[in-house]
């Protein structure tokens, strides 16, 4: 490793910058690139991911949520990689793990499915949320392609495949690009708090 390497080394922690304390699941949490091609997903925390995706809220208990998931190594981890974005092709290989979130469309009564894109939503954020109780990380990713993924792994009509999932262990940023490499050490920010939570009226802020 050169000098220049170990000054461009992945933050081990960027934890939120937040006006009050957050349970630190939520301030830990981000979405790194740069993945360890050496860390593994046990069993039992593979599963894990998905049982906490099973126990999130949805409109009804309609539980719209379905993933398709593999670790590396196995099969079904090509086919989801070969159905994503050739940027998201380049980092996502030394993942540990990598998972398409499915969603409910339409019930089956032939109605559209409320909430559905919600409801699989909630259940992604409670898998990203274990990954990082686990001590893992997960990165979202909506560069991927649909059709590929329905076609490749015969989703029905009546789901929607919505978001990619990358979980894994940090790595390095040696052989990054350069811009990937940006974005792994440009800091985490959001909009404040005045600008989201409003009272009274529209735009008069609560904090």
């Amino acid at each position: 490793m050169t000098a220049e390497d170990r000054t461009l080394e992945v933050p081990p922690s960027k934890p939120a910058q937040t006006s009050v304390p957050v349970h630190p699941l939520l301030a830990e949490r981000w979405s790194p690139r740069a993945l360890d091609p050496e860390t593994t997903v046990t069993d039992e925390q593979f599963t894990a991911l998905f049982e906490a995706a099973r126990w999130a809220p949805s409109w009804g208990n309609t539980q719209p949520a379905r993933y398709i998931a593999a670790r590396r190594g196995e099969p079904t981890f090509d086919r989801i990689h070969g159905t994503l974005s050739r940027g998201n092709k380049g980092w996502t290989s030394s993942a540990a793990a990598l998972a398409i979130g499915v969603t409910r469309v339409v019930d089956e009564d032939g109605e559209p499915m409320p909430y559905g894109e919600y409801g699989l939503a909630l259940a992604t954020e409670n898998l990203v949320l274990q990954a990082v109780a686990e001590g893992l990380c997960a990165h979202q990713m909506a560069g991927f392609d649909r059709d590929a993924a329905r076609a490749e792994f015969g989703i029905p009509a009546e789901f929607e495949p919505m978001v990619a999932i990358a979980v894994g262990g940090l790595g390095s940023l040696a052989g990054m690009p350069e811009r990937l490499q940006e974005k792994e050490l440009r800091p985490r920010t959001r909009l404040p708090l005045s600008e989201l939570v409003f009272t009274d009226s529209w735009g008069t802020p609560r904090f």
